[in-house]
């Protein structure tokens, strides 16, 4: 067969326009392909909820690609092992309640799980502003290209309506900044949107349970987000907490949804 260069110019088009068209309304839409995205992703879209994850980077994994120091390994504790046997992640004992896995191998699985699920994932699109209407709830999200963004490029956005929105940006809690900064007087906690504290694993993976909630009306924060918002201590290349936070955002996204 000979291959014809418009023909497959017009598949990829065509297909992702398709797909493009079908999510600009969604239940939930997530911002960040972090792990705790991913993980939220998979059990969002099992519970048959219309999902969308945006990825501005080319690639998605977030931090857990490159391990620990760029050494290609992950710690995870024990109460978050039964998330890698929820997505196939193979790992091994270490020592008595720590596991490793391979950090490549980890974002593949969780990324398979994700779609295999139901979910779809856009990267290459960034995240610029939310829409809010007048009961002060979150409703969508305002969308452009990631390499418009990145280069500042001077071109005007498009919008999707989401019932739900999950911020799993990571460190920056991009989207919880942008409703704090454009909304007077919001807040996402009693500080608001206050930065991550230094490294202490033991007390960031513990807190993370607890600062993994919805902060402002339809918007939920997952991840090392979570814990930028609340000021909380950033954990370092042990995932069992990204993992455990990105569940929990799933189930209250789905309990909202049911109410």
């Amino acid at each position: 067969m000979e291959l014809d260069e418009v023909t497959i110019t017009r598949a990829i088009f065509e297909e992702y326009s398709k797909v493009f068209l079908d999510y600009i309304d969604v239940d939930v839409a997530l911002v960040g392909g972090g792990p705790a995205n991913l993980v939220a992703a998979k059990y969002l879209a099992e519970a048959g909820l219309k999902t969308i994850l945006y990825e501005r980077k080319l690639s998605i994994g977030g931090g857990m690609w490159a391990g620990g120091m760029m050494f290609p390994r992950i710690v995870v504790q024990e109460d978050a092992k039964h998330i890698m046997d929820d997505f196939d992640i193979p790992y091994h004992e270490y020592e008595k309640g720590y596991y490793v896995a391979n950090s490549i191998e980890s974002v593949g699985k969780l990324i398979c799980g994700a779609t295999g699920a139901g979910a779809e994932i856009f990267n290459l699109i960034d995240v610029e502003d939310v829409m809010i209407r007048e009961n002060d709830t979150v409703c969508g999200l305002v969308i452009n290209w990631g390499p418009v963004s990145m280069n500042k490029l001077h071109v005007d956005p498009l919008a999707i309506r989401a019932k739900v929105v999950i911020d799993g940006t990571g460190h920056d809690a991009a989207i919880c900044s942008t409703v704090q900064r454009k909304i007077p007087g919001a807040e996402m906690g009693e500080l608001g949107v206050v930065g991550e504290k230094p490294m202490w694993a033991d007390v960031g993976e513990k807190l993370l349970m607890e600062t993994t909630k919805e902060v402002y009306p339809g918007l939920i924060v997952t991840g090392m987000a979570a814990n930028a918002v609340a000021g909380a201590p950033r954990m370092g290349p042990v995932f069992g907490g990204m993992l455990l936070s990105g569940k929990k955002a799933a189930e209250i996204a789905i309990e909202k949804l049911k109410r």
